[in-house]
Formats: C-alpha cells, sequence, structure tokens
C-alpha cells in the first residue's frame, strides 16, 4: 500500500484486494499460486497470461481495488481517504506503490522460497497476527498445508510448474 499506510487493516479492505484476485483469475487474465494480505502490504504470487482490454492484469488490479477503496472510504473514513491524496496530474488518490516490488520467479526452488516467506509473514514478531500461520485467514497458506478449499480459485504451483 502506498507509504505503508495500513489501509487493510479491517477485513472489509482485505476482501476488497480478493474480490479482485478473484475475478481475474475466473477471468481467466492471471493465475495466484500464492498470496497473504497483511495491514499494510501484500505479496502475491502469480502470472499473468492474458491482457485484460487494453491493460495487463496487474494494472486492471491496482485500477479495480483504486476504485473500490476509493467508494469505500468515501462512504466510511474520509479522514483516513485524505492520507491517499497526490499531486499526480492522473489521478488524485493513489493506493499502491508506484514502485511495486515485482520479482520474476525462475524455479520451483525460488517459488516454494517466496510461498514460506509469504506464508510466515503473519507471524513475524512486529506483526504477531496469529500462532500458526494456517490460522491466517487472508493467506494461502492453509491451501497448501491442510488442502483448505476457501480458496479454490488458486491454482497450485505444482500443477504449473
Amino acid at each position: 500500500m502506498n507509504n505503508w499506510i495500513p489501509l487493510l487493516e479491517t477485513d472489509e479492505f482485505k476482501r476488497i484486494v480478493l474480490d479482485s484476485l478473484i475475478f481475474l483469475v475466473k477471468q481467466k487474465k492471471l493465475e495466484v499460486y500464492g498470496f497473504v494480505i497483511m495491514p499494510n502490504h501484500i505479496h502475491v504470487i502469480w502470472s499473468g497470461s492474458k491482457m485484460n482490454g487494453k491493460e495487463k492484469p496487474f494494472a486492471s488490479f491496482t485500477k479495480f481495488t483504486g476504485h473500490r477503496f476509493l467508494s469505500e472510504l468515501r462512504k466510511t473514513d474520509e479522514g483516513l481517504l485524505a492520507r491517499f491524496k497526490t499531486d499526480l496530474l492522473n489521478r488524485n488518490y493513489l493506493f499502491s506503490q508506484t514502485n511495486a516490488l515485482a520479482k520474476k520467479i525462475h524455479d520451483r526452488k525460488m517459488l516454494e522460497q517466496k510461498l514460506d516467506y509469504i506464508h510466515l509473514n503473519p507471524l513475524q514478531p512486529h506483526w504477531n497476527l496469529v500462532s500458526d500461520p494456517n490460522d491466517y485467514y487472508f493467506s494461502s497458506c492453509s491451501f497448501y498445508e491442510q488442502e483448505d478449499k476457501k480458496f479454490d480459485w488458486l491454482t497450485h504451483y505444482m500443477d504449473a510448474i
């Protein structure tokens, strides 16, 4: 999220992120292999296979979530919305970083390392969100560790690599 503002502290805003991912998966614009939604940032391992009209899937994702965040904040928290105000010529609010740290995953070992990292993120001492990573709802950890079907729109990385 922009400037690490904890926009994603509430489940409502986390669900906006999930809705966006699910929509793009169902439209066959990308495949998601893993994710975690933290209070002020997200980690997603995905591959974007098809353009969404004239946009790449990442642009569609940020546009969709941005519009939903804006709509919700206008209704519920103008003060928090003001923290996302920007002077950019092409937009009034900016919810995501313009320099997202996308990294190309080169092989299965690297993908597994990244999955471990994101799945353990909620356990970090500065977050301390859960004691077992499978208990953090907004993560793909239980999909892999417990074959949990709540995120049945995910693609198991073993099916893709």
